[in-house]
């Protein structure tokens, strides 16, 4: 049977900035009402490509089903986390056996019953998307905060339930974008709500007991470029107001013993200064990158916040990535060579850290959860891309660590059957990119093999070289899975984000591309055996490489992808554009700007010229992606490519950016992935 893919309305549609003319005959795929989606016709695009993609994808359902139940059968379905104590109880998680959704437990560290204090399952049932955000509880262990969004807007609710005797608090506080925090005096919790365009731009205080209208408006930010969040120092004596941007910070404290007390400012925002901060006996701990982008260390008294005396200089070698307050020592987190440091340092010593080790050349660490004050451990984090999540407890004082749970794959797994490496690629420019590879251990290096390349590349975001039980799948096919480490994400310092954002964008694209190259050239694969993914701004980089060098690549899944560049960053009403700018520039004021978004938007520069096969998906209630990006972006796709390569989009109809919301759905959705991927590059289904 020979499928017909659907072809939308080419409706006249143009405007002119900067003297430059645009010709958009998608636009009529952002419906006018939005974020109501109804227009019919828009609707029936829709739907059509949906149609389209059950159809071509209905001969690979065994497929499929093969991958859904390979990658189920490596989670252990009946599990939980690792209790961890914070004050007089012991806090976890669990899933049921088929469960989609998380439990919340506790029990009291002196002895008794386990407590059951969120049901997640309960709570999701009969909602076709559910997802738990913000969750707080008070300082005496009665009243939990906890934030559910129903249908993937990322709009949440607010509800509070009396631990003490199991009662929901008729206390209601819908549409709030933040976290939850409460103070002192375990009536009070702070919240931010989002405003008409998706942004937080205030910080809010509910008193319990009272209605959601009469909450106190604590701080109102007027700058749209800047989002508002609530925090609270790991001393637990002073809620944290922020205000910020992708590079400029501003933060204000209020005692928490004093919910009511007028916010100190810390220290004014400075363009391109970020800064955040613990406290530790009246003094600030200030973390900021102020003399360099690989961050210091600085300190300053409660009393006089805005004067800095530095503790530990920026460091050309090491990138000061965070910094974790506890009462007998501070732990200093950071990158060297892209890999992941952990440091505890003496108050009375500061400068001399001691580093904690760990096993692997190529690795990701970092401080798990320690909610107390006042401790001896260290809860760790650790994996590799052939060791599964491990969780460790770090003995201060011995410097040994005890491992207490690693994941287990119940259909079995044995790490000496993969291995990983770290390569470095030099991009076109010289740049070297590190790249990190996992296969199977007889991978042959001769070119003959298929291998799936994977970056994200903006925002500051590393990708760290971690474990994937999905991933297995493509292995064992005969796959190499690589990581590019390509600017834009700070995989390298902060420096290494500053080289692929605003001027400097394409050399994040160069460097997927060079990667991809470099990787043919040793012997991991060949051109156009290569499958490529990422989403959001990773979708981004996808439309890009495409337009550049579609020859290298045999299938391309680009999730939620951030294709219609130009036109979001020239709409300011959309949520999240305004705080963009920073990132990708202001085509609205700035000719050059608009020049470069307009030279390398995916959906600005599609041409005629041959495709690989892609899979673009959607979500109709994404609020940081738009639906219409991706529909317009295939839409043009379709009518300009000159191949015959499979083109589906999927549209989430009932879900936002994160796809569908359950354990196993989500999982689904990764099988039809690599389905789709293994279909396209003939690989023995």
């Amino acid at each position: 049977m020979t499928l017909t893919p659907p072809v939308a309305e080419q409706r006249p549609h143009s405007f002119e900035r900067h003297g430059i003319r645009v010709e958009d005959p998608y636009a009529w795929l952002k419906d006018a009402s939005y974020p109501t989606v109804d227009d019919p016709d828009v609707l029936a695009y829709l739907n059509a490509e949906n149609s389209y993609f059950e159809q071509a994808m209905a001969p690979h359902q065994a497929l499929v089903e093969t991958l859904f139940q390979e990658m189920r059968g490596r989670i252990k379905e009946a599990d939980a986390s690792v209790p961890q104590k914070d004050g007089d109880w012991l806090y976890w998680s669990s899933f049921d056996e088929g469960g989609q959704y998380r439990k919340y437990w506790r029990r009291p560290v002196a002895g008794g019953p386990d407590q059951l204090i969120l049901d997640g399952p309960a709570i999701a049932e009969g909602k076709e998307y559910f997802r738990i955000g913000a969750m707080d509880i008070s300082p005496n262990g009665r009243f939990l905060a906890y934030a559910v969004d129903d249908n993937g807007s990322e709009r949440f609710t607010v509800r509070i339930r009396d631990l003490e005797t199991g009662e929901l608090l008729p206390d209601v506080i819908p549409g709030t974008l933040s976290s939850l925090v409460w103070a002192a005096d375990n009536r009070s919790l702070f919240y931010g709500l989002a405003n008409a365009n998706w942004r937080t731009d205030n910080a809010r205080l509910h008193l319990l007991g009272t209605p959601a209208d009469q909450d106190i408006e604590i701080y109102k930010e007027a700058d749209e470029r800047f989002s508002v969040s609530v925090g609270m120092t790991h001393s637990r004596r002073y809620i944290v107001l922020g205000v910020g941007n992708h590079d400029t910070s501003e933060l204000r404290l209020i005692p928490a013993d004093n919910s009511r007390a007028t916010p100190i400012l810390v220290s004014a925002r400075q363009d391109g200064r970020e800064y955040d901060l613990e406290e530790h006996d009246g003094t600030l701990l200030i973390h900021t990158n102020d003399t360099g982008p690989n961050w210091r260390l600085a300190t300053a008294t409660v009393e006089d916040p805005g004067t800095w005396r530095e503790l530990i200089a920026t460091s050309p070698d090491f990138y000061m990535t965070g910094v974790s307050a506890f009462r007998d020592f501070f732990v200093v987190e950071g990158r060297e060579a892209g890999l992941d440091q952990i440091a505890l340092h003496r108050y009375d010593r500061p400068a001399e850290g001691r580093r904690i080790a760990f096993p692997e050349t190529s690795y990701t660490a970092g401080l798990g959860d320690n909610p107390e004050w006042a401790v001896d451990r260290l809860r760790l984090d650790y994996e590799s891309m052939v060791t599964p999540s491990t969780v460790a407890d770090y003995d201060v004082a011995s410097g040994t660590q005890t491992v207490l749970k690693v994941d287990e794959i119940p259909s079995g797994y044995d790490a000496a059957a993969y291995r990983t490496t770290r390569l470095t690629i030099p991009a076109r420019d010289g740049t070297p990119i590190p790249v990190s590879v996992v296969h199977r251990a007889d991978f042959p290096l001769d070119g003959s093999r298929p291998l799936h390349l994977y970056a994200y590349g903006a925002y500051g975001y590393a990708i760290p070289p971690g474990f994937s039980t999905e991933r297995l799948s493509l292995l064992d096919r005969g796959f190499a899975y690589a990581i590019a480490h390509i600017r834009g994400g700070d995989d390298l310092g902060q420096q290494w984000h500053h080289d692929g954002r605003l001027e400097k964008r394409t050399n994040t694209f160069n460097d997927f591309v060079d990667v991809a190259r470099g990787l043919v050239e040793r012997g991991y694969t060949a051109a156009g055996r290569i499958s490529a993914s990422g989403g959001s701004a990773g979708g981004e980089l996808m439309g890009a490489v495409v337009n550049q060098a579609p020859e290298l690549f045999g299938a391309v899944v680009a999730h939620v992808p951030f294709v219609d560049v130009l036109n979001t960053m020239l709409d300011e009403s959309l949520p999240l554009t305004p705080g963009e700018w920073g990132e990708w520039g202001n085509p609205i004021t700035d000719p050059a700007a608009f020049r470069l978004l307009q030279s390398y938007s995916p959906y600005d520069n599609v041409a005629a010229r041959a495709y690989p096969p892609m899979l673009v998906t959607a979500g109709l209630n994404d609020p940081r992606v738009t639906y219409w990006e991706p529909a317009k972006w295939v839409a043009r796709l379709r009518a300009t490519k000159t191949d015959d390569n499979i083109l589906l989009l999927k549209t989430n109809m009932g879900a936002g950016h994160g796809g569908k919301s359950g354990r196993f759905e989500s999982l689904r959705e990764d099988a039809e992935e690599q389905a789709f991927i293994l279909w396209q590059m003939g690989v023995a289904e």
